[in-house]
């Protein structure tokens, strides 16, 4: 029984010291992986992307803020609560997107983010929507391709060493984070597309102004990306060596691996005037989603046979297009959804806090009789309401076509429309025209064009920004 009790104690002791070892070392290594973590972050905070991004979605919003006080008088969205909320969500979405990259394998070097932007700035010269990092990795993937049949990695000048920068790339990698970035859109455009939404009046296929929308988001997403230690030379501390890392696809790291900071943005821009933004919001959101899928599909390939690797950047970049001109040909083919008809006025935006939005009238809603009077001009409207100064009934059709019925008291101060916005008549002065194209003319901040002549300007029209 002794000598039981003194192995018994001798290997629980051993049980101890080995707990306590491993103990030691998770600390440590929780330790170094939050040091990496750290210096990733002061990495972002340090370089300009991030606020370069920051500051395009404020300048986006801002000028979207400008052009609806001109068409329609009012204040329908506030730019500050906009980028903070974009802020917000940009950081959970890179927050989830780093944690599967890790897992999946992707990885970027420092050297990858620089071409990567480099290549976005130059593309968004052109065009604002080719800001879309689907653009910008599909071109590294082929420029990569094309180099490697080259000797220009062997020269010691500075091509020889944009090469070599070039060749190090996970190319195949940076396709699936752009698919994943996607497939992050897809959803964000789901929840929240249709509460981005801006009415505009807009010129018809005969030259007469009929309303619509543009749903418009963009998000800031800061991405901690792991990256092997061999990736940039000389380029990681060596305390972090001493952690291994095995992926899904990207094997096992056995040099050990760090963080790399990487921000993105992704965003979208569509215009409808056939659909309910909610409806228009969703018809997007699959789009991206299918693109995502398919995206994913082709840099998994290419990861597994690298010869896949320029047909996947050209699946990239042609399926991404393909995007646009799906929405492009949907719009064509319908007909227009915002115009007054025989039956009354079409509701073409309601303004936020107004006795409208209280009695639960929406968008796309025919208003046709106020206080039992036929309504069909925005003058009879105001006849309508001021011959009941205290009280106001409405009757409307809904999208669908059937009847529905509101009333209210009304205050002094209110809206003298109730905070409905119409679609345009012949009396509209200002309408939003096919804007900035290329971010030389996003700056110059043109406004919306008179219909008597004057300045030209306006939204991003069929243009579409996405990451």
């Amino acid at each position: 029984m002794s000598n039981w009790l003194k192995v018994g104690s001798a290997d629980a002791g051993l049980a101890f010291y080995f707990c306590m070892t491993r103990g030691v070392d998770a600390l440590e290594t929780a330790r170094e992986m939050a040091e990496m973590l750290g210096e990733a972050v002061l990495q972002l905070a340090a370089g300009p992307f991030y606020y370069m991004a920051i500051l395009f979605i404020i300048l986006q919003y801002t000028r979207q803020m400008r052009l609806e006080r001109q068409l329609f008088a009012v204040k329908l969205h506030d730019w500050k609560g906009l980028a903070l909320r974009a802020v917000g969500t940009g950081l959970l979405v890179g927050l989830g997107l780093s944690i599967v990259a890790a897992f999946i394998g992707a990885s970027l070097s420092p050297s990858a983010v620089l071409w990567l932007w480099a290549v976005a700035a130059l593309l968004m010269l052109i065009r604002i929507r080719y800001l879309c990092f689907a653009y910008s990795a599909g071109i590294i993937t082929l420029l990569q391709w094309i180099v490697g049949f080259t000797p220009l990695s062997e020269r010691t000048d500075w091509i020889g060493g944009m090469a070599a920068s070039l060749a190090r790339i996970d190319a195949a990698g940076l396709l699936l984070l752009v698919a994943l970035l996607h497939l992050a859109e897809a959803l964000l455009v789901r929840l929240q597309g249709d509460r981005l939404s801006t009415p505009l009046f807009l010129e018809g296929k005969r030259g007469k102004l009929v309303g619509g929308y543009m749903l418009q988001g963009f998000w800031p997403v800061p991405l901690l990306l792991l990256a092997p230690v061999s990736t940039e030379a000389g380029g990681v501390a060596a305390s972090a060596t001493a952690l291994a890392w095995s992926s899904l696809f990207g094997g096992a790291w056995s040099e050990g691996w760090t963080f790399v900071a990487l921000p993105m943005i992704i965003g979208f821009t569509e215009m409808t005037r056939s659909m309910l933004p909610e409806a228009k919001a969703k018809h997007a959101a699959k789009g991206l989603a299918l693109y995502s899928i398919v995206l994913g599909a082709a840099a998994l390939a290419a990861w597994w046979q690298p010869a896949l690797l320029p047909v996947a950047a050209i699946v990239a970049i042609l399926l991404h297009e393909a995007l646009v001109w799906r929405s492009q040909a949907m719009e064509a083919r319908r007909e227009p959804l915002y115009v007054n008809d025989a039956r009354g006025l079409r509701i073409l935006g309601i303004v936020p806090g107004t006795p409208a939005e209280a009695m639960g009238l929406t968008v796309g809603e025919v208003l046709y009789k106020v206080n039992g009077v036929r309504v069909s001009t925005k003058e009879e409207l105001y006849v309508a309401l001021t011959s009941n100064s205290a009280f106001c009934k409405l009757e409307a059709l809904t999208v669908g076509g059937e009847p529905k019925f509101a009333q209210r008291a009304r205050y002094a101060g209110e809206h003298h429309q109730l905070g409905v916005i119409l679609a345009p008549d012949e009396q509209a002065n200002f309408y939003a025209v096919n804007g900035a194209s290329s971010l030389l003319e996003l700056l110059r901040g043109r406004r919306a064009s008179n219909r008597r002549g004057g300045a030209r300007s306006g939204v991003v029209g069929e243009e579409r920004v996405q990451a």
